[in-house]
């Protein structure tokens, strides 16, 4: 037991400190392409910060334990909603400013159709290519995209170099990579011996610790204004996390999605993705108070999949 708590909590480094460094390669990437903040968020370092999910959900489901591969998925786009989005408004008020709308309601249309999926048990190798499909469509479409803030970010950063982003981006690949497979191993054998199912573990230990790149990511942007970066960090994440963790992982394992998500953990997804619409769509700023009762709404949920 002492081994695979030691394996879960070296994984959440390597997951932590990968992701650090791969946000970094992107962010440095990205303002050598000339990309707008909003457009860095949504798909670079939503991306980016995504790998600790795709890592973690493609290993899980080679190892034939579907519950923990899309317990992550749903796990991670509820924290990310949830608990990222809470703790960045606790740390620095988020302007809003209508940015992010049309991702915001593509996020709740994908959710809403796995959750269709999960319900009729469909599983197939293309299932799996249409949402990969689709994502490829997304981001298409996205940089065709003016951008919505118009502007540099003009975050007072020097010119980056490209040598150093490169080497950022692949050793925080490296390190999530094994990261993940320390945190997948360890979860698994932490929940047979606990007694706790796979997908229980999936959205709690596993899908929090590859959720940390977000966090990381959402409460810098947070404290330095970037608000751009911030939203977009999260709703491009859960989209990433759906199509392309999601579509990867059905194609390479196509086993249909745990029906135990479908009545609570799904739902609880949907209602999340619609929240961010409507804070995208309605909302001047997210303030501390409404960021703690995102941090609430998490702490409710998670004491709820332990519950049942």
């Amino acid at each position: 037991m002492i081994f695979s708590i030691l394996a879960v909590f070296g994984g959440l480094v390597a997951l932590a400190l990968g992701g650090e460094l791969l946000v970094r390669g992107a962010v440095g990437i990205s303002k050598m392409l000339g990309i707008s903040p909003l457009i860095t968020g949504l798909v670079v370092v939503g991306a980016a910060t995504s790998m600790p999910e795709l890592v973690a959900s493609v290993q899980a489901a080679m190892l034939g334990s579907p519950g923990i591969a899309w317990g992550n998925i749903v796990g991670s786009n509820i924290a990310n909603s949830l608990l990222i989005l809470g703790a960045g408004a606790l740390i620095a008020p988020i302007a809003m400013r209508g940015i992010g709308k049309r991702d915001a309601l593509i996020g709740l249309v994908a959710a809403l159709f796995l959750w269709l999926a999960t319900y009729a048990q469909w599983a197939s190798p293309m299932l799996g290519a249409a949402l990969l499909a689709a994502l490829v469509v997304y981001i298409l479409w996205r940089l065709r995209q003016l951008p919505e803030t118009g502007e540099d970010d003009g975050d007072g950063e020097g010119d980056p170099i490209w040598w150093l982003a490169l080497l950022q981006f692949g050793g925080g690949l490296a390190a999530l990579v094994g990261g993940g497979d320390l945190l997948v191993g360890g979860a698994i054998e932490l929940a047979e011996m606990a007694g706790v199912s796979q997908t229980a573990i999936g959205l709690t230990v596993v899908a929090v610790g590859t959720s940390l790149p977000e966090l990381a990511a959402t409460a810098a942007a947070a404290l330095r204004g970037r608000s751009e970066l911030a939203i977009g960090n999260v709703v491009g994440s859960n989209l990433f996390n759906l199509l392309l963790i999601g579509g990867v992982t059905m194609t390479i394992a196509p086993q249909p999605i745990p029906f135990e998500l479908a009545d609570i953990e799904w739902p609880v997804l949907v209602a999340s993705a619609l929240l961010i619409l409507g804070l995208c769509r309605y909302a001047s700023r997210l303030g501390r108070g409404l960021g703690a009762l995102l941090l609430a709404a998490f702490a409710a949920n998670t004491a709820l999949v332990f519950a049942l």
